[in-house]
């Protein structure tokens, strides 16, 4: 079980589990014995909503950083996530396609998206942020984001 660093602001709580690395457009990357595991950080799934639909790519496409690595559809928007890594998708979540609310219910655990095998790891890596760097990013664009509410 992971370890989170959490804030509050205006009314909801944000969990960084910070036994992973996280992007700016607010998914996690954790690193599994020569897969990679993605998933959404607690902040985008709360942020956008509750998950109607989730669509990874198929098993066996290949991904550069910045293509697209699944659609989210929530009540409240459509999202394009987009791959922060290199490599191959070896596994996608099966129970997504029937609960699709696991991205809501548990973000760091069985709501994750897919497994990738990752073919440049170190250096994709590299451009990602540490959970206390993220807890920072997350934390004011959450603060900014109340002040305009």
């Amino acid at each position: 079980m992971p370890e989170f660093l959490e804030t509050t602001i205006d009314k909801f709580t944000f969990k960084v589990a910070t036994d992973r690395l996280y992007t700016d457009s607010h998914l996690w990357v954790k690193w599994e014995e020569a897969l990679v595991r993605l998933g959404l950080s607690d902040y985008l799934q709360q942020t956008s909503g509750d998950v109607a639909f989730a669509e990874p790519q198929a098993e066996g496409t290949a991904l550069i950083p910045g293509d697209e690595l699944a659609i989210i559809e929530t009540m409240k928007t459509n999202l394009s996530i987009p791959s922060p890594v290199s490599g191959v998708i070896k596994a996608i979540n099966p129970r997504l396609e029937d609960e699709p609310e696991l991205i809501n219910e548990a973000p760091y655990g069985e709501g994750w998206l897919v497994l990738l095998e990752a073919s440049a790891w170190e250096a994709d890596a590299s451009q990602l942020l540490d959970a206390q760097a993220y807890f920072a990013r997350m934390t004011a664009e959450a603060e900014k984001e109340a002040k305009t509410r």
